[in-house]
């Protein structure tokens, strides 16, 4: 099992670098910001209490999340569902950002992102703690991270494509408040690893941070071999 693991920052571009990676590598994408959403949908409808620690975890690891390829894009399949779309929405994203502070939440999801590298031969994991906590042992480690106002534009675009109209003060502000909320919270919190390799990417195009991890990913690879 190759495991390449990418952790930064809300708005750092580290979905859309995951994605390239894996589709260059020919490896699975396991996107983990995306089953801390899809619990905080399940708990949405199913009205349970967002400070209600207990009834997450057992929710979280009673619930079925599966990543499924359709024609070349990845979709998120929560109990059989396809929720890919539902999840993507600001307030699930919030919910998402509170629940993800929780200890048995993060217990239960971690593990279930550990099976998921144990059925495959190689994996791209990318969030908040796959560096530090979910995969240490990763062959290559990346912390990809800009500065707040540059992911707050990137936010801003991303959902208006979503045809979600927010001020850049807005996102901004939701920017500031979420590495706030994952650099703080007492289990396993937003950091860069020590071995991690730090890509400042405000000026660089997706297509040369993709270059620039994929030379590393072989450097490691021909090193190692």
């Amino acid at each position: 099992m190759i495991v390449i693991a990418i952790d930064g920052p809300a708005g750092s571009g580290k979905s859309t670098l995951a994605r390239q990676l894996a589709n260059a590598l020919g490896f699975v994408y396991l996107d983990t910001g995306a089953m801390y959403r899809a619990l905080a949908l399940l708990a949405q409808q199913k009205g349970i209490d967002p400070a209600d620690e207990r009834a997450l975890t057992r929710l979280a690891e009673a619930m079925q999340i599966q990543f499924r390829r359709v024609d070349s894009e990845q979709r998120v399949l929560l109990n059989g569902e396809d929720v890919s779309d539902t999840i993507r929405h600001p307030d699930i994203g919030r919910l998402a950002s509170r629940i993800s502070v929780y200890s048995g939440v993060r217990r239960a999801l971690v593990a279930k992102q550990r099976e998921i590298a144990q059925q495959v031969h190689g994996l791209v994991a990318e969030g908040r703690d796959t560096t530090t906590v979910v995969f240490p042992e990763a062959v290559l480690k990346i912390f990809l991270t800009a500065s707040p106002e540059e992911r707050a534009r990137r936010r801003q675009a991303q959902l208006r494509e979503q045809g979600i109209e927010l001020t850049l003060e807005e996102v901004l502000r939701e920017i500031r408040e979420r590495d706030e909320r994952d650099s703080t919270r007492p289990d396993s919190p937003l950091r860069q690893a020590e071995d991690a390799v730090r890509i400042e990417n405000e000026h660089l195009t997706k297509e040369q941070t993709l270059q620039r991890v994929l030379e590393l990913y072989y450097e490691r690879v021909a090193h190692s071999g």
